[in-house]
């Protein structure tokens, strides 16, 4: 297969398992900006498999599969393996049931590209869909991630729309096993900053559809997001001395302003949203 030789060639990746009511909108919302997409069956039942073959008979559209259910962390290592072989250079993630404001990828495309080796991440602004238990649990992990890279610079480590430069991402996957499931989101942000890659931040609108299918199962993945914290706050453990001599002048940065992108629009759009 030839490889695409461009600096900035970016895709989208998204893991679906059992969404077959949503990803046809959310297939077409990221096609309107005329992005190649990587569909990621994980393991999916039949009306949601036979959709997606549907949709992969679209120009642009790439269907990927896994055989059995492995999780969204393992269908999304997937997709960005799969678009760094064919020589896509960044892939923005995006998930299946249709809470991510698709009508932000073009800020998020300009972003990379004008920081191709940040990750551009997403972090949510919520409208009153959200369920109360979910937002104030993201706090938590909030201080906990904080914890664990000794910085600030972590604003929303569980928002999954973000866009990944595929080199530095799958070099660390490569190097280092990564939450498969719900887990995924959380980790590989946190192993990436270790990394010293940088995150740039902009504000997105998420939405909670009121028919929308969640896969979070309350005991398991609580308990899988438990056993992640307690592994991360071990590794910050050893790589403390590396973090506070390296990551002091960021701790300071994140701690008292906002990036450039927060100052280009980003915080009166948040503002907005916060209003509703």
């Amino acid at each position: 297969m030839t490889r695409i030789e461009t600096m900035f060639a970016p895709c989208v990746v998204i893991p679906v398992y059992d969404h077959e009511h949503a990803i046809a909108a959310v297939v077409a919302g990221v096609r309107a900006h005329e992005l190649p997409v990587l569909l990621v069956d994980d393991g999916s039942h039949a009306q949601c498999a036979a959709e997606l073959e549907r949709l992969a008979l679209q120009p642009g559209v790439t269907l990927l599969r896994h055989a059995v259910n492995r999780g969204k962390g393992a269908a999304v290592c997937t997709g960005l393996r799969a678009a760094r072989e064919r020589g896509y250079t960044h892939a923005l993630q995006v998930d299946a049931d249709g809470q991510h404001a698709l009508t932000d990828v073009p800020r998020f495309l300009d972003e990379a590209r004008a920081h191709p080796g940040s990750v551009v991440c997403g972090y949510a602004v919520f409208d009153a869909s959200v369920p109360r238990a979910r937002y104030y649990g993201r706090w938590l992990t909030h201080v906990l991630v904080w914890l664990e890279t000794l910085s600030f610079e972590i604003r929303d480590s569980m928002c999954g729309f973000r866009l990944y430069p595929l080199d530095a991402t799958c070099t660390l996957l490569d190097a280092h096993t990564v939450g498969a499931r719900m887990d995924f989101d959380t980790e590989i942000l946190v192993r990436l900053y270790w990394e010293g890659v940088p995150t740039r931040w902009l504000p997105t609108h998420v939405t909670y559809p009121a028919d929308g299918v969640s896969h979070f199962r309350m005991f398991f993945d609580n308990a899988r997001m438990t056993s992640l914290h307690v592994r991360l706050v071990l590794g910050m453990l050893v790589r403390a001395p590396r973090l506070l001599g390296w990551g002091g002048r960021r701790l300071q940065r994140a701690g008292g302003a906002v990036n450039e992108a927060d100052q280009r629009g980003g915080r009166a759009g948040c503002l907005r949203r916060e209003m509703r």
